[in-house]
């Protein structure tokens, strides 16, 4: 669903003061909203057109260091501007804030205009244009899991994020009860996002201590990377408004169920479900068994966009829903990916490795990316794997760590034909500086470890 706001009812609620404030918001590499507070007449007089911002937005990392390496910007380029255009279509009321509009917008290169080719909305766009090229559409639809902590972001960075509570202290899958405790975050932001044009279907607990699934309905590629950010986004700030922390994290303790985020996909073409055919097994058509069998082959080169960062891969291990084999299964919840819908019109592949850190963007992208790889090649799909696919020794493993992923993508011929040598090549920079990163800490668990006994 798009945004919910027009123009014309931004200038009425303008004059009104209903409206005094429009965040004029792009994506950056993480999936994290950065832009700009405007009023809300200065907006509507010179900036609906387009802004600026300092092309390092799309060239930075998680705390927003300036990582050497990266052909887009540098110092040595100085760090120019880049064109912020706002897209209309996204404008929206943004409820959980008082007097407060929203648009997104799309990146342009400040000398000639042209995409940034890298921009996470461009790079899942471009793929989107290949879908329609071939006369497809793709519905897509986003899980978002995440942890509720005790305190606020500020007092637990105070204490080092050592002191960690989570909000509730049961297992509350699935629990009315034990969500309950919860509401008084999750109504307003159920509440809130329905009232920002984000088509939220419910929330609920989640397998863990303190842990919370939102669950938003389907809706095309770039609308379904659009509704997961700005839902993330509000959940963060409407967590702090609470006096409580929300983490997406996908692993922040050992011996803790980490937080994905599944990925459902199908494609329709003249308004019908591509991937259905009554006559074919589960009812899965040939184009969509095509389809699943190049997401199982091209997994590993996507895994960097599934799991962008070393904590990423925390997560993997065996009886915690997290998957650790690149199969495909029938509703069994132990496989990298899994046949949903079985025999109904609404049948569809859920991807199940992606975890709570994924920019939706970049994630759907590489998806659809290995998709229509495995249309154009023709592949055939291997049976369904079916049982505890944790203990098939014989099928695939995923990449276990983010050196192997960035490896493999940087190596990935699918992807630079789909994506480009200049993207693939950015964000494989953006792996190697995280690992790079990683590489120089020294961890908790190394003192502890070797303090005295080393």
């Amino acid at each position: 669903m798009p945004g919910n706001l027009t123009l014309e009812t931004l200038k009425e609620m303008a004059a009104t003061g209903e409206i005094d404030t429009v965040l004029v918001a792009l994506v950056d590499m993480q999936g994290r909203l950065m832009g700009k507070r405007f009023h809300v007449q200065n907006f509507l007089d010179h900036s609906m057109e387009e802004t600026h911002c300092c092309n390092y937005l799309l060239a930075t990392d998680l705390v927003m260091s300036t990582p050497p390496g990266y052909k887009a910007t540098s110092w040595e380029k100085g760090y120019g501007d880049y064109v912020m255009r706002p897209d209309l279509g996204t404008l929206r009321h943004v409820p959980w804030l008082e007097g407060t509009a929203l648009v997104l917008c799309d990146i342009l290169d400040h000398h000639h205009h042209a995409a940034v080719p890298h921009y996470p909305r461009a790079v899942l766009a471009a793929q989107v244009a290949r879908l329609e090229a071939m006369g497809f559409s793709a519905a897509m639809a986003t899980e978002l899991e995440f942890f509720l902590f005790e305190k606020d972001y500020r007092t637990n960075q105070k204490e080092g994020y050592r002191a960690l509570v989570p909000f509730n202290g049961h297992n509350e899958d699935y629990s009315l009860f034990q969500t309950t405790k919860e509401e008084g975050i999750l109504r307003p932001l159920r509440n809130h996002l329905v009232g920002a044009g984000v088509p939220v279907e419910n929330t609920k607990g989640e397998a863990e201590l303190g842990q919370q699934e939102l669950n938003i309905r389907y809706s095309d590629a770039l609308d379904c990377a659009d509704n997961h950010t700005i839902a993330k986004h509000a959940t963060k700030e409407i967590a702090w408004a609470n006096g409580v922390s929300a983490s997406f994290l996908p692993k922040w303790k050992a011996g803790k169920v980490g937080s994905s985020s599944h990925v459902h996909m199908s494609l329709w073409k003249g308004g019908e479900a591509a991937f259905h055919d009554a006559d074919e097994a589960f009812g899965l058509s040939a184009l969509g068994r095509q389809f699943t069998a190049g997401l199982l082959k091209y997994a590993p080169d996507i895994m960097v966009f599934l799991a962008p960062y070393v904590n990423s891969y925390k997560r993997f291990a065996p009886g915690t829903f997290a998957p650790t084999k690149t199969v495909w299964s029938v509703d069994n919840r132990t496989a990298g990916f899994r046949l949903c819908g079985e025999g109904t019109k609404g049948v569809r592949m859920e991807c199940r490795i992606g975890g709570s850190d994924i920019n939706p963007y970049l994630a759907q992208a590489a998806l659809l990316a290995a998709g229509i790889a495995g249309i154009e090649e023709g592949l055939e799909l291997p049976d369904p794997v079916s049982g505890d696919i944790y203990a098939d020794d014989a099928a695939q493993e995923v990449p276990r760590t983010l050196r192997d992923a960035m490896e493999t993508l940087k190596a990935s011929a699918m992807l630079r034909a789909a994506m480009g040598d200049d993207v693939v090549d950015h964000y494989y920079r953006a792996a190697e500086w995280e690992q790079e990163e990683f590489d120089r800490a020294v961890t908790d668990w190394e003192i502890e470890r070797g303090f005295e006994r080393a």
